[in-house]
């Protein structure tokens, strides 16, 4: 496995990063404690010339103890960050702060398994009855990487890079490879790299252990260029000009806009893409649709809607089919989406979410997708999760999920799935 020589460097920086001390400085606080220790030295190193009857080698030893109590303080000048569980080193104004996680899965399939992931892959669930199931293991959704805060006159500027270990490879290959998660920049409400895309509804997506959670809403981490307006008596306005599906010539533009209530949030998100096949283009449209209700202190329903119009990379509706040139025409299938959680903390070493995530196609394209890839497309997908983790020990998670879905095609075919998934994650910071 070949890396970039910058990012192994940034990487051995951050995860060979000494923990932060336990109390508080500033830079200016070291820069005083050093020039402190280097006139002490010097104060030494004098005394010591002199003649042993002019000064007392009790001066001497006075003199190594007050030296040696500024040194231990000055170890201690390696400051707390600015945000949790950071740390500044000695002279920066930088908050670093390092985090992952060692995960462990456990998937026993009772019923025919999907190709291509370890995950839940209902898409391709294989049709018809079986309970031919088998069990896999993997530690390869394990992920570290490091966020760091500078603060500036108007403003903090925040980078973050993450990776892990389950990169794409093509079907029925070994994912085992270091992926980039994240990777990006943020100042002055403007964002550059990669992240979460904007059309992303990641405060209502319900958690699940399972990978890759149900299908119905979106989930992509595209390059792009994202701007933050937050009036927080009004709501939060987000505008991004994010990297095209495959093949297309121009980029996906996303509009969103947040608005948070004691009792939860809502938010409307609105994008158009192009979708582009043999040199022929066609422009889609995308609207989503996300809401969070507190039913009580501890109980958290969440929904999401999403309507798409073709999805070249199967990530902005998760269970959409992708497009398909027929006649010369690029003819996409507009899906409707549609993700319902319910979460609730038991106590603190214990919670739980069900969820049930439904897609299904607007228009019967049976007879396009027969002509163009055997009729396989699907029309209805229905998945459910029901899931617990148990916290025994700080920094330590045992997931445990049931998980169970239809597929179902155009052709009238289904294929059903049910799989049992155990998860240990060990966290850090």
């Amino acid at each position: 496995m070949k890396l970039n020589h910058t990012f192994l460097a940034l990487m051995a920086a951050g995860l060979c990063s000494l923990p932060p001390a336990a109390f508080a400085q500033s830079a200016k606080d070291f820069e005083d404690l050093r020039n402190e220790l280097k006139a002490l030295r010097a104060e030494l190193a004098q005394i010591k010339a002199q003649q042993t009857q002019q000064t007392p080698a009790a001066s001497a030893s006075a003199w190594n103890e007050r030296i040696e109590a500024v040194e231990l303080k000055q170890k201690d000048a390696v400051v707390l960050g600015d945000i949790p569980g950071s740390f500044r080193l000695p002279g920066s104004e930088t908050s670093i702060r390092v985090y992952g996680f060692a995960e462990a899965n456990m998937v026993k399939d009772f019923k025919a398994t999907a190709p291509g992931d370890t995950f839940t892959n209902l898409m391709e669930q294989p049709l018809g009855k079986s309970s031919q199931g088998k069990t896999s293991l993997t530690a390869q959704t394990s992920r570290f990487g490091f966020e760091t805060s500078t603060p500036t006159s108007i403003g903090t500027f925040n980078t973050k890079i993450e990776a892990d270990f389950y990169a794409y490879c093509g079907s029925e290959c070994n994912r085992n490879r270091l992926r980039l998660r994240h990777a990006y920049g943020e100042y002055a409400g403007w964002l550059i790299g990669q992240t979460w895309s904007t059309f992303m509804d990641t405060d209502n997506l319900p958690e699940t252990v399972d990978f890759n959670g149900p299908p119905g809403a979106t989930f992509r981490r595209p390059s792009q260029v994202r701007y933050t307006y937050n009036n927080p008596s009004l709501a939060k306005f987000q505008f991004a000009v994010e990297e095209p599906s495959d093949g297309a010539r121009t980029p996906n533009l996303v509009a969103r806009v947040d608005k948070a209530y004691d009792w939860g949030n809502v938010n409307a998100r609105l994008m158009t893409h192009e979708q582009r096949i043999e040199g022929v283009s066609k422009r889609g449209m995308g609207l989503g649709l996300g809401m969070g209700y507190k039913l009580t202190g501890t109980t958290t329903l969440m929904a999401q809607y999403t309507r798409m119009d073709g999805d070249g990379d199967g990530a902005y509706l998760i269970g959409a089919n992708y497009p398909v040139l027929s006649g010369g025409t690029v003819r996409l299938d507009k899906a409707h989406g549609l993700v319902l959680g319910v979460s609730n903390v038991f106590s603190e070493q214990l919670r739980g979410t069900v969820s049930l995530g439904l897609v299904r196609s607007r228009h019967n394209l049976g007879d396009v997708y027969a002509a163009a890839v055997g009729g396989t497309g699907n029309q209805r997908l229905y998945q459910w999760h029901a899931g617990l983790y148990y916290l025994p020990i700080k920094n330590v998670e045992l997931g445990s999920e049931l998980i169970g879905g239809r597929r179902t095609t155009y052709a009238g075919a289904t294929g059903d799935m049910l799989r049992l998934n155990l998860q240990a994650r060990y966290l850090f910071n």
